[in-house]
């Protein structure tokens, strides 16, 4: 019998986000509350991967995410595949990619913005090589992606 097999029990509905980066799981699994679920989570952690070296991989039965929720996870773990299962079948397969646009997705650190100040959605633009800067639309603040705070 191989060892370097992940046996992990298949989902009759729900989703699977693969090749979370290691370092990024926790930030997932805050991220998208998946402590409060009722339903099922199956999480692997520090995987071997081929591509990756190391990845993670969650199972979360019978729940199907949001763009808002997408468009979050782009940012805090951006080009993992998510699978949508229905019926133990993968109906949808597709790398989860930041937008050009986050609105209401993501707070300005600038204090004096005026997002910060008035009851407003924030709109930011996925700037540099990999989109690994984002600009606030209203005071042009740059936030490097690996310090923004989700909304």
């Amino acid at each position: 019998m191989r060892h370097d097999k992940l046996l992990v029990a298949a989902i009759e509905n729900g989703t699977v986000i693969d090749h979370i980066p290691s370092d990024r799981l926790f930030d997932v699994v805050n991220l998208l509350h998946l402590e409060k679920m009722k339903t099922a989570v199956t999480v692997g952690f520090n995987l071997k991967s081929a591509d990756m070296g190391h990845k993670s991989i969650i199972k979360v039965a019978d729940k199907f995410f949001t763009d808002e929720e997408l468009n979050q996870l782009s940012i805090v773990a951006p080009n993992v595949t998510l699978c949508i299962i229905r019926n133990y079948d993968i109906v949808e397969k597709r790398t989860v990619v930041m937008p050009e646009l986050l609105v209401d997705t993501v707070k300005c650190s600038n204090p004096k913005c005026i997002t910060n100040n008035e009851p407003m959605q924030t709109r930011f633009r996925a700037i540099g090589a990999n989109g690994d800067i984002l600009r606030c639309c209203y005071c042009n603040r740059d936030i490097p992606r690996s310090e923004v705070k989700i909304k």
